[in-house]
């Protein structure tokens, strides 16, 4: 499966109902995970056009890893996988909304917690410092087979 290339007529690409998706010049689409019962942001990740179609072929979430330049299905080796419930994508199709649900122990983060935004920023006396507001569900180790 191949997707074709955006339309460049504006209304066709952003009101019509062909899927299209608008890659950056790596060939990425910035993809929010969202947990589908919570609706709550998991992650923020990138998809190719490799990952969009194994997704949505396998109905699992798969992104395209950046640092490691590889294709990676979510939750593969820490069995915390992420079942496709829906794909939205934004406006002008270059973002998407991967609705899931996470299996395993609910983590969707690499550290064992639920979401990977569990830090807040706030002030404290003049300097702008991370704080932790929820607890991880799972340790790294236990995730990862660790010691």
């Amino acid at each position: 499966m191949s997707f074709p290339p955006p339309s460049a007529e504006t209304e066709i690409q952003e009101l019509g109902d062909r899927f299209a998706p608008r890659f950056d010049a790596n060939g990425l689409v910035t993809a929010v995970a969202v947990d589908h019962a919570t609706k709550r942001v998991l992650m923020v990740a990138h998809m190719n056009a490799d990952a969009i179609q194994a997704t949505l072929q396998s109905g699992y979430a798969h992104y395209w890893s950046r640092s490691r330049a590889s294709l990676w299905k979510k939750g593969e080796s820490s069995g915390e996988l992420q079942k496709l419930q829906a794909l939205y994508v934004d406006c002008d199709q270059d973002a998407l909304i991967v609705e899931v649900s996470v299996e395993g122990r609910g983590s969707a983060c690499h550290n064992g917690f639920a979401s990977c935004f569990y830090r807040v920023v706030q002030s404290k006396t003049g300097d702008w410092v991370l704080h932790t507001h929820e607890q991880p569900l799972v340790s790294k180790d236990t995730l990862y087979g660790g010691s």
